[in-house]
């Protein structure tokens, strides 16, 4: 049986993140909470249900993601894949399964959960959400040849792969750097459809002017870069 373990960067998430970390499947051998500075009962909510958790004191996405990797790193037994997933709720943590069965069933590096329009509760995802994801993987598909929909945070890859794409970025751009970094290093890729919903609490990223403008040249900003390399 594959050994699974799910990274899940959380700021104060304290309302949400039990209820992700419940979700997860019994599939999974730990789930790895990475506290990025909370100040509400994010840290005690996920011990309670279950998880190890870390801390990073040094805010931003993928500086919370690279602490859980760090962490694995260091133990003597490591994993075949790696989850992502976020600590609001937004996502079904339930259908974990579903989204790393592409790895298992037809040894895919790498997978997305894609948060397709059907699926997407209304006003799940913001419209510079939906602008922004759009114009990234049009991006995508033009300058690489590549077949994203999405940028979405639930996402699986075979750990190996992971370490290989040397992940570096520390903030809003963690997601399209491994997408484009999977694409660069020909690694084989699909997309998993995923139900998404209302996030509990306030997005960090979408919810705030600062947060916006910040993922979107952090994401435009990898993509210029890998089209010019």
């Amino acid at each position: 049986m594959a050994e699974i373990k799910v990274i899940i960067p959380a700021v104060n998430e304290g309302d949400s993140i039990g209820k992700v970390v419940s979700g997860i499947p019994k599939s999974v051998s730990e789930i790895i909470v990475v506290n990025n500075g909370s100040t509400d009962q994010t840290v005690e909510n996920a011990k309670k249900a279950g998880a190890t958790v870390l801390t990073e004191n040094q805010r931003g996405y993928g500086f919370a993601c690279l602490k859980g990797m760090d962490y694995i790193s260091k133990q003597s037994k490591r994993p075949d894949i790696i989850v992502f997933i976020d600590g609001d709720y937004s996502d079904y943590p339930e259908e974990l399964d579903k989204v790393v069965a592409p790895i298992l069933e037809k040894d895919i590096d790498f997978v997305v959960g894609a948060r397709k329009k059907a699926l997407r509760e209304p006003g799940s995802m913001t419209p510079q959400q939906v602008f922004g994801n759009q114009l990234a993987t049009f991006l995508m598909r033009l300058l690489f040849r590549a077949k994203f929909t999405d940028l979405g945070p639930f996402r699986a890859i075979k750990y190996d792969k992971l370490i290989a794409l040397e992940m570096q970025d520390q903030t809003y751009g963690w997601t399209v750097e491994m997408q484009l970094k999977v694409l660069r290093k020909k690694m084989s890729y699909t997309e998993v459809p995923v139900r998404y919903k209302r996030r509990i609490g306030v997005s960090k990223v979408s919810g705030t002017v600062k947060g916006t403008i910040f993922a979107g040249i952090k994401i435009l900003g990898w993509i210029f870069k890998y089209s010019i390399k």
